[in-house]
């Protein structure tokens, strides 16, 4: 292996694999009467701490909520922000993308209020999942995430490919 595929690899991993606290997993929860979720302790243990308890809560794009630890969300909310306002298509996504964005906190034993027309929209009644995605969580009622999941493994394998294979440089005189 020569030195520059070395510095090729380490430019690849550094520009796309930013140091950070890997939000991970799944979690089976319950929600209390209140309407309130407890985050598992391995995902307030991974929570960065310039983020403290404060986090942001999103609908996503599929019927999911999405939640953010703040120092995360800064980085989505500058790009979202930088659109041009006199763009009727930026406004619309704008308008879209922000819309019922909520700041949470955490109370002293690791929970927060997800709002009524938070559960609404992604289902969501006594039970979810919180699943870790890396700088963000997904919350999902159970049934509705199931039906998201890709059932045919051969399908996963070749986005897998699709995806990930071709990233990282071949070494050099190698075919590929």
């Amino acid at each position: 292996m020569g030195l520059a595929y070395i510095c090729q690899c380490h430019r690849f991993l550094t520009q796309r694999f930013v140091p950070m606290n890997l939000l991970s997993g799944e979690y089976e929860c319950k929600l209390d009467p209140k309407g309130r979720l407890v985050l598992p302790a391995k995902v307030k243990g991974n929570l960065p701490e310039q983020s403290g308890n404060q986090l942001v809560l999103v609908r996503g794009f599929e019927p999911c909520l999405v939640l953010y630890p703040r120092a995360a969300w800064r980085v989505i909310h500058e790009k979202v922000m930088a659109l041009d306002e006199f763009n009727e298509e930026y406004r619309q996504f704008q308008r879209n993308f922000f819309r019922g964005m909520t700041e949470v906190e955490l109370d002293s034993i690791n929970r927060f209020m997800l709002p009524r027309s938070m559960l609404r929209y992604a289902g969501i009644e006594k039970e979810a999942i919180i699943v870790g995605l890396g700088n963000r969580c997904e919350i999902w009622d159970p049934a509705r995430y199931d039906e998201f999941l890709i059932k045919d493994q051969q399908s996963f394998s070749k986005l897998a490919q699709k995806f990930l294979s071709s990233e990282i440089p071949p070494l050099a005189g190698l075919a590929a």
